[in-house]
């Protein structure tokens, strides 16, 4: 809950404080970090009226999301969840299909039972074009399934690309020494793309999506 003061009216207004949810695998775990991008979208200023819960966990994938839909999502009920899946499930084998369709029954039902505000996000890039290949699949699907059941598709990768082209680095610079975990510059990048939809969203610039 917030209380806002209010200017023009000279006295404070109760507002109900959003709710996020942050449901993926290592990278929103801030696995290999002190501090993730989750933890720095907490800090932001212009997210002051998002309340961030995280339900994340290490090496977890799509499937682990489905299995644990009752515990993590169902008690919260909140406004708005960011599905971060995509590079564990590339890793450990998991077939893009099953992936695409456990993001479809993911959405689906929350949405049959509180109706939240979609965000899927993408990750980083690779310098290994084999491994880039293998992520950019899962991405792909991640692209296929936001068109598909109106969610926002938070396109990391691409702005990851563009930041290092600014900068003159590589992702090997953004990354720990195994490149499926960014280390804590590349959660900075990664909070800055991802916390200006969520900022988009708190001020509602972002229209809730029609139910699927």
């Amino acid at each position: 809950m917030l209380i806002i003061y209010d200017d023009d009216e000279q006295s404070f207004r109760v507002e109900e404080e959003m709710r996020l949810l942050v449901r993926g695998g290592s990278i929103p775990a801030a696995y290999g970090v002190k501090k993730g991008y989750v933890d720095m979208l907490r800090d932001r200023r212009d997210l002051k009226g998002l309340e961030i819960i995280n339900r994340s966990r290490f090496r977890e994938t799509s499937f682990d999301a489905i299995a644990t839909y009752n515990e993590d999502v169902i008690p919260i009920r909140p406004q708005a969840i960011l599905l971060h899946f995509g590079v564990d499930d590339a890793f450990a084998g998991v077939y893009r299909s099953e992936f695409q369709e456990n993001m479809v029954q993911f959405i689906r039902l929350a949405r049959a039972q509180f109706n939240p505000v979609f965000f899927l996000a993408t990750a980083q890039t690779f310098d290994d074009p084999q491994e880039m290949e293998a992520v950019d699949i899962f991405y792909r699907s991640l692209r296929i399934v936001a068109k598909d059941l109106s969610c926002h598709l938070i396109g990391v990768h691409t702005y990851w690309a563009g930041y290092l082209t600014t900068h003159h680095l590589r992702s090997k610079n953004l990354t720990l020494p195994d490149a499926r975990y960014p280390n804590e510059k590349g959660h900075e990048v990664m909070a800055e793309v991802i916390g200006r939809w969520l900022s988009h969203f708190l001020t509602r610039e972002i229209a809730h999506p029609p139910e699927a």
